[in-house]
């Protein structure tokens, strides 16, 4: 308990705002009271954006703001104000695209300077509390910037007016062609120019997972020319091995960390995130079934992050946690790393020399202070050492563990349910299904305020903060998946309230775009659009992904035109670089080849009926769908009753038709004989 007195921040459920309750700092929490505050004053605001497992933003916070002196002249000169990224993804979006405008790159903690309301004219990331390295000290560049506003008020004004124009233009050069199937070639073809041969992913250190551009690729083998295919699915497998084997997964507790600092996956930031898990979770289960459901070493590290989810993310009262801190004891990955001592301690000599010799631990060690992260060279099958790799996750479970942020973000929770459906129904762990569906029923029940709209967070036992584009979309897909997997039809009908939402709230008729923020929601200096894909997805490429999926099933020209008219609006950005736009890039190919739908009549609960089912969602694509209905019964509210017409059991047993448009297969009894309809196929016209 820190001897300080708690400043505002102690009142709010964001883990990360009351990190900073105790900092000497004035702060306030977003919203009217600071700006208010700022204009009565005539002081500009000092906006400080982090989130709680970010190590750089302890750092920050230790050096400039737990110092008296330092928080005293933020308090004198500015109205501070501190946001978690991960509750305002609105606010903390306008202000990176300043920063990254300004200084060509960005990150956190995020330190913006505005005008009283809320324009921005200058802004970094870290800053230290003594100059090094080229870079002023914190308390240098508070002094320029109170210089500047008192003494050059007309230029900083300038400054703040150009700033906030630019953020609001938009390049309205035109494609030479529409986005479709070519594009995602393209974006396959390009990220493929950038892969790492050797170590998997993508470019230098630091390294990210970034699933986004591997599902990309496994999508772009159904486009691209054989050769090409075959590397696009090698170069997946590739990263999914490595990242497994290395340092970014934590091979004791299971689930992956955020990036490391080398090339090759050795040593990590150590955070993890939720959003990671739930995304690498999807992309190892396609990359399995892509690559003919056989290795082994892309479904040890599925298992193993669902089990560490289960045990250590899952809260009691629905949904999974944010994130898990980088530090702990004030020390950056000190919980995770290990000494040939402290392994011989729980092994003993000859066991714990044949750990050591396989997790590459020396007395040199690979990370701070003669330490080792684990990082398995040897790449045995996971099952030698299960038995010692159980004893030293006992031995470590007696650490002080890194701090978790047990609030609960729709988007992230969403995306963990579509990564769980997947796995679930590809490797027939219906527990798997089971959990993400009852994630997705407290997200559709208590996250909602007194209109029914959806809110972002739930912490500290309330939900609070408007939704946004990003929670929305992939709540839409999370809803199909589970329908896909067979959790119930509940989820359509949940999926096509959601889609009626994305449409009615942040669709622009005018702009023919989808915003990052809803067209009720507050107003702030410029209304933002999602940016491009990056530790998590494309908010507008995954809800335009989604509203085709939904609008194949439900026959709808209203939902299948906001996507056509919003990839349209892309096209340009699409055609200049689409490997920058993954997600997008992935839903340009689905509306030109269009989602092909599993259609099984039989007994739900009839093993036949199941049989085909499975197969269906084995063999069909993820963005495909799998309707299963009784034979005589309609279809399921909001679904395209055509669907269903003609459809009927053969001989009186359970039959399943593929159909994608107009075009269907003939009846199929046996599940072998389940494939998805291609050029080859032999169809009924309907």
């Amino acid at each position: 308990m820190s001897e300080r007195p708690a400043n505002r921040l102690a009142d709010e459920t964001s883990a990360y705002l009351r990190q900073h309750m105790h900092n000497p700092v004035d702060w306030h929490p977003w919203g009217r009271e600071a700006l208010e505050r700022a204009r009565a004053e005539d002081k500009p605001l000092l906006v400080s954006i982090g989130y709680s497992a970010c190590h750089w933003c302890h750092v920050m916070e230790h050096e400039s703001f737990e110092d008296d002196e330092t928080a005293a002249l933020m308090n004198r000169l500015f109205v501070c104000i501190k946001v978690d990224r991960e509750e305002r993804p609105d606010v903390d979006q306008i202000y990176m695209d300043t920063v990254t405008g300004l200084t060509g790159h960005g990150g956190w903690p995020l330190t913006v300077f505005c005008m009283p309301d809320g324009r921005p004219f200058y802004g970094g990331t870290y800053y230290p509390k003594e100059p090094r390295q080229g870079m002023p000290s914190f308390r240098q560049v508070l002094m320029g910037i109170d210089q500047a506003y008192r003494e050059r008020r007309g230029e900083v004004t300038r400054s703040a007016d150009q700033i906030t124009e630019a953020l609001g233009r938009r390049r309205d050069d035109s494609a030479e062609s529409e986005p479709g199937a070519h594009t995602l070639a393209q974006a396959g073809t390009r990220l493929l120019q950038r892969a790492d041969p050797r170590h998997g992913g993508f470019g230098g250190a630091p390294k990210f997972p970034t699933p986004t551009s591997l599902d990309a690729l496994l999508a772009a083998v159904d486009v691209l020319p054989e050769r090409k295919a075959r590397e696009a699915l090698d170069h997946v497998v590739l990263t999914c091995r490595e990242m497994s084997r290395g340092g970014l997964f934590d091979h004791l507790g299971g689930g992956f960390h955020r990036y490391t600092v080398d090339a090759h996956w050795c040593v990590p930031h150590f955070e993890k995130m939720l959003y990671d898990e739930g995304q690498l979770l999807r992309t190892y289960a396609e990359a399995w079934r892509r690559s003919g459901e056989e290795d082994d070493d892309l479904l040890w590290p599925i298992r193993e992050t669902v089990a560490f989810l289960s045990r250590e993310m899952r809260a009691e009262d629905g949904g999974w946690f944010a994130s898990q801190d980088a530090d702990s004891e004030g020390e950056e990955g000190l919980f995770y790393v290990w000494t040939p001592e402290s392994i011989e301690a729980e092994l003993g000599p000859e066991r714990g020399a044949a750990f050591c010799q396989t997790y590459s631990v020396t007395e040199r060690g690979n990370f701070e202070n003669g330490t080792t992260v684990l990082y398995d060279g040897a790449r045995a099958p996971r099952a030698e050492l299960a038995e010692e790799r159980d004893v030293l996750f006992r031995a470590r479970a007696a650490r002080i563990a890194p701090g978790t942020d047990r609030k609960r973000v729709v988007s992230w929770n969403a995306l963990t349910i579509s990564g769980l459906a997947h796995a679930g129904s590809l490797l027939g762990e219906g527990a798997w299904i089971a959990e993400a569906a009852r994630a997705a029923d407290f997200l559709l029940a208590q996250m909602r305020d007194e209109q029914g709209r959806l809110l972002r967070v739930y912490d500290g036992g309330r939900a609070h903060v408007g939704a946004f584009l990003d929670d929305h979309a992939t709540l839409l897909e999370a809803c199909l998946d589970l329908h896909r997997a067979g959790a119930g039809d509940r989820f359509w009908s949940a999926a096509a309230a959601v889609a009626d939402a994305v449409v009615a709230r942040f669709f622009d008729e005018e702009e023919g775009d989808l915003y990052l923020t809803p067209s009720d929601g507050e107003p702030l200096v410029q209304r933002p659009r999602s940016d491009h894909d990056g530790a998590t997805p494309h908010s507008t490429g995954v809800a335009v992904h989604a509203l085709l999926r939904a609008a194949a099933l439900a026959g709808s020209a209203t939902w299948r035109s906001v996507a056509e008219r919003t990839l349209t609006s892309h096209a340009f950005a699409l055609e200049r670089a689409p490997e920058a736009f993954p997600t997008l890039a992935r839903a340009a190919r689905l509306l030109e080849h269009g989602t092909s739908v599993a259609v099984v009549v039989g007994d739900p609960s009839a093993v036949e009926t199941r049989a085909l089912a499975a197969r269906a969602r084995s063999v069909l694509g993820p963005a495909d769908a799998v309707l299963v209905c009784a034979p005589g019964t309609p279809a399921p509210e909001r679904i395209d009753p055509t669907w269903l017409t003609g459809r009927e059991p053969q001989d009186g047993r359970p039959t399943a038709y593929v159909c994608r448009g107009a075009d269907c297969s003939l009846p199929i009894t046996e599940p072998e004989a389940l494939a998805p309809l291609g050029p080859g196929a032999a169809t009924l016209e309907t």
